[in-house]
């Protein structure tokens, strides 16, 4: 296991952050580590990566302890804060120059190091800029381009497309997957289809405590039985006339005339509610099952 995480404990005054988790993340899989606002994910990461020490408990990075040797465990980690800090008044090579010194990577080797990063992260066309003159989107290569400038075996990132246009999301995901395959990747992000694009593995953290700790289509599995069906009636439908429908648990609005139903189990009842519209006078404009997605497991284990 490349990094290991056991009985981990954050306490600030009376606040518990991170409240006695333990998982594992493996070489060639990449773990999305998620949780709303406050669960602790950047606290757990933080620690991780040496940069706060915990309370009690243990985090090993490649065998290594991130406490009692933690100048050698950074050596192996590559991290991306939440919030990137970086030095606005650098120009992007002059930076990376300074954070490949602080590893002790020079001359030829540093020079063909910093043009891969470069290379890699789309930075060509702004590498000879001031950092501070970059929109977010670029500040955000920036970060991940310092991260992996000293090749670690484990990257930690902890939102990494925050800021970044379409097209440079699915560039920035194209290389964490590529990355994934060689290195252990934990990243965090509140982008579910991200999570289900790039993930092998998912924790989910609420309140500190683990709430999930699986791969992504056994925690699917997991789910309370039931069944989301879109319906788009041709006029507006009160919602108290749809609460007469059979077997219904929920129901929400979202646009025009377009309605989310759910239901109660895991039965398909579509043919049921066609046959209630056609009773009732009520002619249907689409009618769709929808599948069960991250967003849905996301909600259900946090409350949210």
């Amino acid at each position: 296991m490349s990094v290991i995480v056991k009985d981990l404990v954050k306490i600030y005054g009376e606040q518990r952050a991170v409240d006695g988790i333990s998982f594992e993340a493996q070489k060639g899989r990449i773990l999305g580590f998620l949780g709303p606002n406050g669960a602790g994910k950047s606290t757990t990461m933080k620690i991780a990566t040496s940069y706060i020490p915990p309370s009690s408990g243990q985090v090993q990075v490649c065998g290594i302890d991130v406490v009692n040797n933690s100048i050698e465990a950074k050596k192996k980690v590559g991290y991306l804060p939440e919030h990137n800090p970086l030095y606005l008044d650098m120009y992007v090579h002059e930076y990376l120059n300074f954070v490949g010194g602080l590893h002790n990577i020079s001359g030829k080797h540093l020079k063909d190091t910093i043009a891969e990063k470069i290379s890699l992260t789309g930075l060509s066309i702004e590498q000879n800029k001031k950092i501070g003159a970059l929109s977010k989107g670029y500040r955000q290569r920036v970060g991940l381009a310092q991260a992996m400038l000293h090749d670690p075996e484990v990257l930690i990132l902890d939102e990494p497309t925050t800021g970044l246009d379409p097209n440079q999301i699915v560039e920035i995901r194209q290389l964490i997957k590529d990355l994934g395959k060689e290195k252990t990747v934990i990243f965090s992000s509140h982008i579910m289809q991200e999570v289900q694009l790039l993930c092998d593995e998912v924790v989910i953290i609420n309140r500190g405590k683990i709430v999930a700790n699986s791969s992504i289509q056994d925690l699917a599995k997991g789910l309370k039985p039931s069944k989301t069906i879109t319906v788009e009636f041709e006029k507006d439908i009160a919602m108290e006339v749809l609460e007469k429908i059979a077997g219904i648990s929920n129901i929400e609005k979202i646009q025009g005339n377009k309605v989310r139903l759910k239901t109660e189990s895991s039965a398909d009842i579509r043919s049921e509610i066609f046959k209630w519209a056609a009773e009732n006078q009520l002619p249907l404009v689409g009618l769709s099952l929808e599948e069960s997605n991250m967003e849905d497991i996301f909600r259900e284990l946090t409350g949210k």
